[in-house]
Formats: structure tokens, C-alpha cells, sequence
């Protein structure tokens, strides 16, 4: 079995990272949230164009972090591994304290979190 180095896990991670710093990519994973869909029903569900949404899941899809199953004519996309889930919500807890802490007037943050939990 080959050793895999700090290196490689450590860019493993930033590709996983990058793959997520996207604004669209991160809704996307938010709507397949509780069942999976269509790159029809994630243009309209993030308002993206569906070639545009197609180009996101490919990011997503290169990274593992989305999965593709066909379904008759069309292709269903799904949260590949449901443990990504909970990464977002972390970092919107973090995000949270973080604007709490500057006294961040806006509550986008708190509201934004238990959208993304229930959507």
C-alpha cells in the first residue's frame, strides 16, 4: 500500500476547499440537501443558467463532493458523501460568532443558517 504524504493530504484539502468557494457550489450542495436533482431543477432552484449550473456540478463532480445518477433521460445529482453537509454548517456556526464578535449589525448570517439546514 502506498504512504500517503502531509503534502498530498494537505492539497487534497485545498482542492476540496476550492472546489467549495463558490457562492453557486455551495447553494447547489444546499438544495441537494435532502434529495437529489436535476441540472434543470438547480438553475432554477440557484437562478443560474443550466449551462453555467452544469459547469459547477462538473467542479463538484471532479472533487467527490457530488454524485450522478441517470435517470431515464435525465442525470439526478446527489451529496456524494453527506459528512460535506455538515462542513457548511460549521462554517456558517463560525461565520455566525465571527460577525457577532465585530457587532456585525446584520443578521444575514443567523438566518441564512437554519435556511440552509431546512432546505
Amino acid at each position: 500500500m502506498e504512504k500517503v504524504t502531509r503534502d498530498e493530504v494537505l492539497r487534497l484539502h485545498a482542492q476540496i476547499c476550492k472546489a467549495l468557494a463558490d457562492p453557486s457550489r455551495l447553494w447547489i450542495i444546499v438544495e441537494l440537501r435532502h434529495r437529489s436533482r436535476t441540472v434543470g431543477d438547480l438553475s432554477r432552484a440557484i437562478g443560474a443558467s443550466q449551462p453555467m449550473t452544469s459547469r459547477h456540478l462538473a467542479v463538484l463532480r471532479e472533487k467527490g463532493i457530488v454524485q450522478a445518477e441517470r435517470d431515464g433521460s435525465f442525470v439526478r445529482y446527489s451529496v456524494a458523501d453527506r459528512r460535506v453537509l455538515t462542513a457548511v454548517d460549521l462554517l456558517l456556526d463560525v461565520l455566525t460568532t465571527q460577525l457577532a464578535r465585530q457587532g456585525a449589525r446584520s443578521t444575514a448570517a443567523r438566518r441564512l443558517r437554519p435556511a440552509l439546514r431546512s432546505a
